[in-house]
């Protein structure tokens, strides 16, 4: 149902909101009595619902961002729209399922020992189709040092551990850029912490409406959810309601300033005293500008053309309008292979796919990097996307703005090997703002040769996510996979944020998500001796067949039939 409206208009209709709210905290006080069986249950019929209305989500967004209906970008809606949204709310009634038998969600997973004193537990591949489709891949969820295994599995479930409890009404303020966050960040509400939503759209999305109301509609109906539109006048509204005990922003920082703090000198004061505007507390996702680390080797030409397609595709993705886009390439002054691949990346980021720039506000900030490093080479159809060698230049606009567009700087770090990499480490926690994601790019055959000095310098990045031969946005992507911030985030100080969402496992305490992917594509990975089938991922913004095996995907993870599996392998090979 609508409020407000979308655009220029920002009408608070404080009546209409205020019966939402009462509406949404009895469905709370319903949704906390409910036993686990019926909350897993209600969780299934939703996916029903997605999955019936995944066509209408993923192209009305593929419309909203303006891409060509031929373009296999548009591949990029489906898998980060209602696909991302299914195998979350697949997970989570798994992981009601096993709670509601009495068993720990990570009973039957493996743990084992991570640098630093940690403990860790191996969350995908989960089962052997997730095993199928991202063969090579695997990802771990690190505890903080001191969390025995026990624990780990004793207190994984959250809310679901305290059926009787209600957290009331939460307002979640939802991204304008990746289509599934609003519904990721309303479900991990609801499962994890017994929370009904209150979801406003961000106005960049407004025509989602619709297909979002269709597509949850057994929320709806339960009382668990109801979905409104406006700018910052209804969202400050809602945020400062009585009956709102929570808040959740994925966006900038200013705006989650704005909400705890107010604007203007009083904002300021209030900081200081430690004083915020917002009584509730607040959780958030702000992004950042993440390193890409490259440790130098000798590689192959085909292995500097796959990376390079790899590093384009973390800036480019979504246009480049991504919390967790690639954004500063740290690489080694002395590889010899440095300019070979600088070469290779150019050539990707101008060889991608045409967009349009649809994100409010790219070409200005496209504008005040080049203000900022006269020098940038222009590249792409219409010149629209950046890259910046930073050189003997101040470092600061590139390390400490988000661009929140196709900007891709590269900063000189000195060194090889580990003494490279220490320092690459030393750079992106010191020098770049945020903590939300880190990548790194090595060679097998070099991270063995470093030993135990890699698995000391991975567990020295500050970062929530940290890829190793993958791109953090495949942590976004898993349900089982913690996302947020690294932990330390204050109201003062939120860095990247504070809090977790996704997490469909319902691990408690997590430290961060660490990520393995195969380093060369199939079938120079098994040639190399490397376990991975897998070829070009289809997230990458150079797989051809994109579109097609994005929608061939979701049509199976919505249950549709069991023979699209094969067909959307089959698809991504072509690719």
């Amino acid at each position: 149902m609508g409020v407000g409206t979308a655009g220029v208009e920002d009408r608070v209709d404080e009546a209409v909101l205020d019966r939402l709210l009462g509406e949404l905290d009895a469905g709370a006080e319903r949704w906390a009595v409910t036993p686990l069986p019926e909350r897993a249950a209600l969780l299934r019929r939703t996916h029903a619902a997605v999955a019936e209305h995944a066509e209408d989500w993923a192209l009305t967004a593929a419309r909203i961002k303006g891409l060509d209906p031929a373009s296999p970008l548009v591949g990029e809606e489906w898998l980060s729209g209602p696909y991302a949204v299914l195998t979350a709310i697949d997970r989570l009634a798994r992981t009601l399922d096993a709670l509601a038998e009495g068993r720990s969600p990570l009973r039957d997973l493996a743990f084992h020992a991570a640098p630093g004193g940690r403990r860790a537990v191996d969350v995908m591949p989960l089962g052997a189709v997730e095993g199928l489709l991202l063969h090579g891949f695997r990802a771990e969820v690190w505890f903080p040092p001191g969390v025995t295994d026990q624990r780990a599995k004793l207190t994984a479930g959250l809310g679901a551990l305290r059926v009787g409890e209600s957290a009331g009404v939460g307002l979640v303020l939802g991204a304008g850029n990746i289509t599934s966050i609003p519904p990721l960040d309303v479900l991990y509400g609801l499962v994890a912490e017994n929370r009904a939503a209150v979801l406003k759209l961000n106005p960049v999305l407004a025509d989602l409406a619709g297909p979002f109301e269709a597509a949850f509609a057994p929320l709806v109906d339960a009382g668990l959810l109801r979905v409104v539109q406006g700018g910052a006048a209804v969202g400050g509204f809602l945020a400062h309601r009585p009956l709102v005990r929570h808040v959740h922003i994925t966006g900038s920082i200013v705006s989650h300033d704005a909400i705890v703090w107010g604007t203007g000198p009083e904002a300021d004061q209030r900081r200081r005293a430690g004083t915020p505007l917002l009584d509730a507390p607040i959780t958030s996702e702000l992004g950042g500008a993440s390193p890409i680390i490259v440790v130098p080797g000798e590689w192959t030409a085909s292995e500097l053309a796959f990376q390079a397609e790899h590093v384009a595709t973390m800036r480019l993705h979504n246009g480049g309008y991504n919390c967790i886009a690639g954004q500063v390439l740290l690489l080694a002054a002395d590889w010899p292979q440095r300019e070979a691949f600088l070469d290779a990346v150019r050539g990707a980021l101008a060889a991608a796919p045409p967009r349009p720039d649809w994100y409010p506000g790219s070409a200005d900030r496209c504008a005040a990097a080049v203000r900022a490093y006269p020098g940038a080479e222009r590249l792409g159809p219409d010149g629209d996307r950046l890259l910046i060698e930073v050189g003997d230049r101040d470092a600061t606009a590139m390390e400490r703005t988000e661009w929140f567009a196709p900007v891709l700087g590269v900063v000189d770090v000195p060194g090889t090997g580990q003494a490279f990499l220490d320092e690459a480490v030393r750079r992106a926690n010191d020098g770049l703002v945020g903590t939300l994601g880190a990548n790194v790019l090595i060679r097998p055959e070099d991270r063995a040769a470093l030993g135990a000095g890699f698995g000391r310098a991975i567990a020295a990045l500050r970062y929530g996510t940290i890829a190793i031969n993958a791109w953090t946005g495949l942590g976004f992507l898993l349900a089982a996979t913690p996302w947020g911030a690294f932990p330390g985030g204050t109201l003062q100080d939120a860095g990247s944020g504070i809090g977790v969402v996704h997490n469909a496992l319902l691990v408690d305490g997590a430290e961060r998500t660490v990520l393995h992917g195969p380093f060369r594509p199939f079938p120079a990975s098994v040639l190399a001796g490397e376990r991975a089938l897998s070829p070009r991922p289809p997230w990458f913004v150079t797989a051809r067949t994109a579109a097609t095996t994005g929608r061939l995907l979701t049509g199976f993870a919505g249950g549709r039939a069991p023979w699209l599996l094969p067909a959307a392998l089959a698809s991504a090979f072509r690719g």
